[in-house]
């Protein structure tokens, strides 16, 4: 299939920047130094792409993600770095072979372990993001908890999610610091093998932890390339002009529903944005396109960007091919 030939909008991956992501990020970050982060591509096959490079260990936000990858079997130690209240759909999944871990922060959660049949649990501490996470000073308490459950404490986690996209990067490595420090403290309590955080915005200045969950290194968006990584951008948006007015802009068929727009607006390369709407982005760039011509959006925000599609589409090397066609099966919950 030709890249004209797909219905747009629809995602686009440059694969030369995809190996070049990967390949980065493996070198910085060898093997079980890297738990990468599902939520942000949501699609077994790049999953595989990361185990392949040695990365067997993932971290996912939901409970859809974790059954997905346990059924194509990447269910060696699988992470759900979010608290959930009801874990039966996990325990089967446990019954099933793999091996699961889920974050808790609170009582009720460690008992929503127990009684949904999870063995392994996480505890997941505050470290100055307003979000999930107990104070550092109850790490060691829930730890005890939990042990008393009968339940197996692998350690702690903290996302500094808060520092991802801090500059200069100089404030990024010492708040870091200063976040890692409430969870080197939590871990002297709670005890076990395993201190997770970080992400992509942090993977090369989070020096404490024992891994990193970094996801959205491997597709990119513009908010973190505005920070000078390594990674390149390899997804995009392809959108065709639909419209086009000789008072000075066209519109092409990408718009809120086919865009993350919590992290500002996507950027078109050589062109001024003015706008987005439901179905429709509006622009300005000099020439102006024609109908039918075809476009690259870039998103803002990558996680919530491929969770409205239901295909991501993997180019030949000279871009103008479709090489394969991976559905985004880890969508929902």
């Amino acid at each position: 299939m030709l890249v004209s030939d797909l219905q747009t909008p629809a995602l686009v991956i440059d694969p030369v920047a995809l190996d070049h992501n990967l390949a980065t990020m493996t070198a910085a970050l060898p093997g079980a130094r890297l738990r990468p982060h599902i939520k942000a591509h949501k699609t077994t096959a790049l999953a595989a792409r990361q185990a392949a490079a040695g990365h067997r260990g993932f971290t996912c936000a939901t409970i859809r993600e974790v059954e997905g990858l346990a059924a194509v079997g990447l269910g060696d130690d699988l992470m759900l770095a979010n608290e959930v209240v009801d874990t039966r759909r996990l325990g089967r999944v446990v019954e099933a072979g793999a091996r699961v871990t889920v974050a808790v922060d609170s009582v009720a959660t460690i008992d929503a372990v127990v009684a949904g049949g999870v063995h392994e649990v996480i505890i997941d501490v505050n470290v100055g993001m307003p979000r999930c996470g107990c104070d550092p000073s109850d790490a060691g308490k829930l730890a005890d908890i939990a042990r008393g459950h009968g339940l197996a404490v692998r350690g702690v986690m903290g996302y500094e999610g808060h520092l991802m996209m801090q500059e200069p990067r100089q404030d990024r490595t010492s708040k870091t610091e200063e976040a890692m420090a409430l969870l080197l403290a939590a871990h002297h309590d709670v005890g076990g093998d395993i201190v997770s955080g970080g992400g992509t915005g942090t993977y090369d200045v989070n020096t404490w932890v024992t891994e990193i969950q970094a996801g959205s290194y491997a597709l990119m968006d513009t908010a973190y390339g505005t920070l000078g990584l390594p990674f390149r951008q390899a997804l995009f948006v392809e959108a065709t002009v639909i419209s086009v007015n000789p008072a000075g802009w066209a519109v092409a068929d990408c718009g809120l529903k086919a865009l993350g727009m919590d992290h500002g607006n996507p950027t078109i390369e050589g062109a001024n944005l003015w706008f987005c709407s439901d179905e429709h982005v509006t622009f300005s760039c000099d020439p102006l396109p024609t109908v039918g011509d075809r476009i690259r959006v870039i998103p803002a925000h990558v996680d919530p960007t491929i969770a409205y599609h239901t295909h991501m589409h993997l180019l030949s090397p000279a871009g103008d091919e479709v090489a394969e066609s991976w559905p985004v099966d880890l969508r929902g919950w």
